[in-house]
Order: C-alpha cells, then sequence, then structure tokens
C-alpha cells in the first residue's frame, strides 16, 4: 500500500520556511512605518522653512536673527550681507539668510539646513526719525 500525504520531517521545514518568510515581511513593515514617520516629520519641517521665508520679503538693514520653536521643531535664522561684485547705486544689497530646522526623531535627530538671499529693504523715512 501505497502512503499519501506529508511527512512530519517535510511539514517541519515547511513551518520553518514560513515563519522565516513570516519575519521578514514584518521587519520590512516596521522599517517602512517607521520610515514613513520620519518622512512626514521632514515635511513638516520643510512647510515650517516656508512659512518663516513667506513671512519677510526682504530685510532691514540690521539683517535677520531670530530663535523659535514650534509644534517640537526649534529653528534659527541667521543673516549676513551678501558681497556681490556689482556695486552699481542702484543695486540692492542681498543678505544671506540661514536658516536651520532641528527636530528629536525615533531613530536619529532630524535637521533641515537652508541657505538663500533676499533683498535689503530700503529704510522708509519714518524710520530714519528713529
Amino acid at each position: 500500500m501505497r502512503q499519501r500525504g506529508f511527512s512530519l520531517l517535510e511539514m517541519l521545514v515547511a513551518f520553518a520556511i514560513m515563519a522565516m518568510s513570516l519575519g521578514m515581511i514584518y521587519r520590512v513593515a516596521a522599517g517602512s512605518a517607521r520610515n514613513l514617520s520620519e518622512t512626514a516629520q521632514a515635511e513638516h519641517a520643510v512647510w515650517l522653512a516656508e512659512s518663516l521665508l513667506a513671512s519677510r520679503n526682504s530685510l532691514l538693514t540690521q539683517g535677520w536673527n531670530e530663535d523659535g520653536e514650534a509644534d517640537g521643531f526649534t529653528w534659527q535664522v541667521r543673516s549676513r550681507p551678501y558681497v556681490t561684485v556689482i556695486s552699481a547705486p542702484q543695486s540692492v544689497p542681498l543678505h544671506e539668510v540661514r536658516l536651520a530646522i532641528r527636530w528629536n526623531a525615533r531613530s536619529r535627530p532630524g535637521t533641515l539646513d537652508i541657505v538663500t538671499l533676499m533683498p535689503q529693504r530700503k529704510p522708509q523715512p519714518s524710520e530714519l526719525l528713529r
């Protein structure tokens, strides 16, 4: 008589392969969830940077030096005059603006550093009287 079905050894090997496969799938899924969380935090930092830079369209002569904190993000803005090769009287002076945003992520601290140029606003007559 011929026997049909699987032996105990074949069943154990199949369960071992299935357990290793499920373990790898769970690990990949957990890594994807962690990466998604870190990406969401980085996106929030970009929104904060865009908001801060959009709050000013020009700078005063003294520049822009400011620190702040919002929703677990700390930020720092520093500016300095940007030296250009054009020194015509009608040219607008520029400032180099450095914006640094920091936050705490699960696996490592998050950082976003942005450097841009902004024009210097000419003082209004009321500002000259102060």
